[in-house]
This record gives C-alpha cells, structure tokens and sequence, in this order.
C-alpha cells in the first residue's frame, strides 16, 4: 500500500533537504539533488513505519492543503 503524504524540499547552496508534514517525530532526507533528497526522505519513512508501526504516519487533522510564504520579522 502507498500513502501519499505531503513533503517540503528545501535547496540550499551545498544540498536539498526534505521533511514530511504533520509526521511526529523527526524524519529528514537530504541529498546533492532533489531526486536524492526525496529518495532519502522515502527511506528514512519507511525506517520510521518499520519502527513505529503504519500509526507514525497519520496526520489527524490531515493537512488538507500547505504553502510557502514570507514574513518580515522585525529584528
């Protein structure tokens, strides 16, 4: 079975870095491109299933919808 669960990949100037939404617990893939971020994030999922059981991936509430956005922070 395949779940489908929402993630965010980040580019940064040395490497990618991806990590799932409302997924408990920490749970990061990284890699030198996308493809290697989010196959190292699909492992690191599947450790997290194997050692938490199915459970560690549900989202309640789902998160029906994610964006990105800025926000000036006064510093």
């Amino acid at each position: 079975m395949t779940k489908q669960i929402k993630i965010v990949v980040e580019k940064h100037a040395d490497a990618y870095v991806a990590y799932p939404l409302g997924i408990k617990g920490v749970v990061v893939g990284e890699g030198q491109t996308y493809e290697e971020a989010v196959g190292d994030l699909k492992s690191a999922l599947q450790f997290h299933v194997e050692t938490f059981g199915q459970d560690a991936l549900d989202i309640d509430p789902p998160i029906l919808e994610a964006f990105i956005a800025e926000a000036g922070v006064a510093v």
